[in-house]
C-alpha cells in the first residue's frame, strides 16, 4: 500500500481533518506530521504575527484550539516536517495548508493544497464569478490577490457556531453576485461546504475535498 505524508502547520494527529479526507483518498497509508509538533505554548506563541508579518495564516492544535500564525516564521518548520515525512519512507507529501509556500526541498512528489486547490477551482468554474470564504479579516487582501476578481468574505473553521458564520458568509457573497462559493482552508469540513451550498444556493467547493481527490491521483 502506497504511503501519503500529510503535514499540517498545526499539530497532529488532525482529527478534523484527516479522517474526513480519507473518503475522498484512495486506499493509502496516511502519515501525519506537524509544523508545531512537539513545542510548547511559549514556543508556539514566538511565532505567533507580529506588526511587521505580512501573511498570516491560522491552525489548529491537538487540544482544539486555534492559532494564528506568522507565514514567513513558519516555512522552515515545514521543511522540517517534510524531510521527517521523507525520512520513514512516505512514496509522497502533501502539505495541507492553502497558503502560499516558496519552493521547498523534496526528494519525492510533494504536493502543495494551494496549487492543487486553485487548479482544480479554475478547472470547475471557468468564468463564473468567485465568492471566496477566508478564516480571518487579515487574510481578506491576500484572498483577493490570490483569486483576481473574487468576492471575499471571513468567517473562521475552528469557532463554535462556524457552520452558522460560514454559511451566513456565502450567502453574503451571492447576495454581492457571486456565483460559487470556495471554502479556502483545510479547516473547513463537509458540512460546512453543505451549509454554505444550502444557504447561497449556488454549488460550494471545499478545499479539503478538491485536494484530496487530486492528491490521490498520485497514490493510487
Amino acid at each position: 500500500m502506497a504511503r501519503l505524508g500529510i503535514v499540517t502547520i498545526g499539530q497532529s494527529p488532525r482529527v478534523d481533518m484527516v479522517p474526513e479526507m480519507t473518503a475522498w483518498l484512495p486506499p493509502v497509508e496516511l502519515v501525519e506530521r506537524g509544523a508545531l509538533d512537539g513545542l510548547t505554548r511559549a514556543e508556539i506563541a514566538v511565532l505567533a504575527p507580529g506588526e511587521q508579518s505580512g501573511e498570516v495564516l491560522t491552525t489548529r492544535l491537538d487540544d482544539g484550539s486555534s492559532v494564528d500564525l506568522d507565514h514567513d516564521l513558519i516555512v522552515v518548520r515545514v521543511q522540517d516536517a517534510i524531510e521527517w515525512l521523507e525520512a520513514t519512507g512516505v512514496d509522497a507529501t502533501l502539505v495541507v495548508c492553502t497558503g502560499h509556500f516558496p519552493p521547498l526541498r523534496h526528494a519525492r512528489p510533494l504536493l502543495l493544497a494551494e496549487s492543487l486547490l486553485v487548479a482544480g477551482v479554475r478547472g470547475l468554474t471557468g468564468s463564473g464569478r468567485l465568492g471566496v470564504v477566508c478564516p480571518l479579516p487579515e487574510q481578506e487582501e491576500m484572498s483577493r490577490a490570490k483569486w483576481p476578481g473574487a468576492l471575499v468574505a471571513a468567517a473562521t473553521p475552528y469557532r463554535e457556531g462556524a457552520e452558522r458564520t460560514v454559511a451566513e458568509a456565502a450567502r453574503r457573497l451571492v447576495g454581492a453576485g457571486a456565483e460559487w462559493i470556495v471554502l479556502d482552508c483545510m479547516g473547513y469540513t463537509d458540512a460546512m461546504r453543505r451549509a454554505a451550498a444550502a444557504a447561497a444556493g449556488v454549488p460550494a467547493l471545499l478545499a479539503r475535498s478538491v485536494v484530496a481527490r487530486l492528491a490521490g491521483e498520485v497514490v493510487a
